[in-house]
């Protein structure tokens, strides 16, 4: 078996692999093991199982059994709950009480590419598509304190819809509680101009006459979505459930299928986020940097809720205590994201599970940006990234097309070893590793290049389907969205054309009919894995593919001495 072949035929078939890999549904690592509680006299300690226990339920006051299509009843506030507050900003519509976001609209997304197409919703209190952000405190001892449910009501009343005015570049809404023993707690929720994050900012004051102790609790509960599939859907490729992350570099993450089934989550950190992800948008808890809590995944009927519960304080009379925190609700922005300055929120944009892949993919996006900024176009940036990389990896890929162009030089002469040895395939091996190691040829030598092409295309893959920036982008004539596929499936044609055309330069040595089949079928193979790619990757593939070809053709005639007939021919 040719040894260049044999590479190429490997390569080609990993990509394969590694891209059905990718889609399949993942099963994450188990959840690490509990980290120890921080001490101190200010934390009074909750055990695990309080956690669960103590909380309110996350569930809509309806029952939540899944609800049908001709069946979709809104759900009520429970009778004790605070009035609520709609708040308007340049991005975001929010609609809220002192402890939940019941809906959350983000402006400057439709939905689709339609005329008047709604805007994206993801928080949303209806049965169907229940999913909400939910924060209290937690009594200790048997101390009070207002909840998610009931407590928290507007400190100025009478203001129920609020926009962030002209000129103004934030705006805050504050809500407090008080209980009979003297101990307040103000809530004051904030948003900025152009800003996808809330502020939420909590100040508890024992004015009573004994101490106090209490738990705050962050959650973002959520009936799951109905699962999508089909190779024709961008979103069924993407991940879909929780993540977290905390200052260690842990990040992990579990599916809504496997929720509570791969075991509990009952980690304690200082600092890190939890959060909720789906296709192109996202929702976490950003706790804050030095405090610490405990996170875990609770499954209610059909709600599942992944949950930072804590810091704790225990205040004397008189003392207070404050704890922050952030809620992004939004696109998932790198360069929002990144303004954060939270370790690791950037893994958010999930580029892969695995390391190498999201490293590169962060990389990649960068260049991608940079790019953007001259052409104006997603399309053409991709093109340019494209002559970027053929750039950089010049030196690679002339070895591999010398290296191509030397063993059609001495195509004849395999030829001829194929004759003489028929089907004595261990001979004709052997006398063709003695010719390439006479005339200095190296098989595997224009291989090389391929690695890193499979890498970065790997990491390609992943940034164009979680790019937001690229959602709905269009490139040109009939590619209107550079995040879905190709309408009518002219790019994965063209590119089974270039590798067609590719194969056809390539020297085939020694080739049997077996591998011939298998080698004349892989344009077709690719052609139908790209079809349902997003056609900004495959938009890369073809310009990879076509200039690629391009060099080839030109490195083959340059190095390449044509073979004695046709040097006879040329002559004539």
């Amino acid at each position: 078996m040719n040894p260049t072949r044999t590479v190429l035929i490997f390569a080609w078939l990993m990509v394969a692999v590694l891209l059905w890999m990718e889609w399949g549904k993942e099963r994450n690592a188990p959840p690490p093991p509990t980290a120890q509680a921080a001490s101190g006299a200010a934390i009074p300690s909750l055990v695990p199982g309080e956690v669960a226990s103590t909380v309110p339920s996350a569930t809509p006051a309806v029952p939540t059994a899944a609800p049908t299509a001709a069946a979709t009843p809104v759900a009520q506030p429970s009778a004790a709950a605070g009035p609520r507050v709609t708040i308007t900003t340049d991005v975001l519509r929010l609609r809220l009480d002192g402890g939940n976001i019941f809906d959350a609209e983000l402006l400057q997304y439709p939905q689709s590419r339609d005329a008047g197409s709604p805007p994206v919703k993801l928080f949303d209190e209806t049965p169907a598509h229940y999913y909400v952000a939910q924060s209290g405190w937690i009594g200790q001892n048997g101390a009070t304190a207002p909840s998610h449910v009931s407590g928290f009501v507007p400190e100025q009343a009478g203001n129920a819809d609020i926009k962030l005015g002209t000129g103004q570049s934030e705006l805050s809404v504050p809500f407090v509680w008080k209980s009979a023993d003297g101990v307040t707690i103000r809530r004051v929720w904030t948003v900025k101009r152009g800003s996808y994050v809330i502020g939420v900012r909590d100040e508890a004051v024992n004015g009573g006459a004994k101490p106090w102790q209490g738990y705050i609790y962050r959650q973002l509960a959520r009936i799951p979505p109905e699962a999508k599939s089909g190779m024709t859907n961008p979103e069924s490729y993407s991940f879909a459930g929780a993540k977290w992350y905390n200052t260690q570099g842990d990040y992990d993450g579990r599916r809504y299928k496997d929720f509570v089934d791969d075991g509990p989550l009952d980690i304690t950190v200082t600092g890190g986020w939890i959060a909720l992800l789906q296709h192109h948008f996202f929702t976490a808890w950003i706790p804050q940097h030095d405090q610490d809590s405990r996170f875990s995944l609770v499954r209610e009927g059909s709600v599942d809720s992944i949950r930072s519960t804590g810091p704790g304080f225990a205040l004397k009379p008189g003392e207070k205590g404050e704890s922050q925190a952030r809620l992004w609700v939004g696109p998932k922005l790198v360069s929002q994201i990144n303004a954060q300055g939270v370790p690791g929120l950037n893994r958010a944009v999930d580029y892969s599970r695995f390391t190498i892949f999201a490293t590169l993919g962060q990389g990649l996006f960068w260049v991608l940006d940079k790019l953007h900024g001259l052409f104006g176009n997603w399309g053409w940036t991709i093109i340019g990234m494209v002559l970027l990389l053929k750039l950089l990896l010049f030196p690679l890929s002339a070895a591999q097309y010398k290296s191509a162009a030397k063993m059609r030089k001495f195509q004849p002469r395999m030829a001829q070893l194929k004759e003489r040895y028929g089907d004595d395939k261990q001979k004709f091996q052997l006398a063709l590793m003695e010719l390439y190691k006479k005339e200095k040829i190296n098989p595997v030598g224009g291989c090389l290049p391929i690695i890193p092409q499979m890498i970065i295309f790997m990491a390609l893959y992943w940034v164009l389907m979680e790019s937001v920036e690229l959602r709905q982008a269009p490139w040109a004539l009939w590619i209107k969205d550079l995040t879905a596929r190709d309408p009518y499936f002219i790019l994965p044609i063209v590119n089974m054309a270039i590798m067609w055309t590719t194969q056809r330069l390539t020297p085939a040595p020694g080739m049997d009919p077996m591998q011939q089949k298998m080698m004349q079928t892989m344009p077709l193979v690719f052609g139908v894995i790209l079809a349902f790619l997003p056609a900004g990757l495959v938009l890369y593939q073809v310009a990879n593919g076509g200039l690629g070809l391009l060099q080839q053709w030109y490195m083959l005639r340059k190095y390449a001495d044509k073979p004695a007939g046709e040097k006879a021919a040329a002559k004539s």
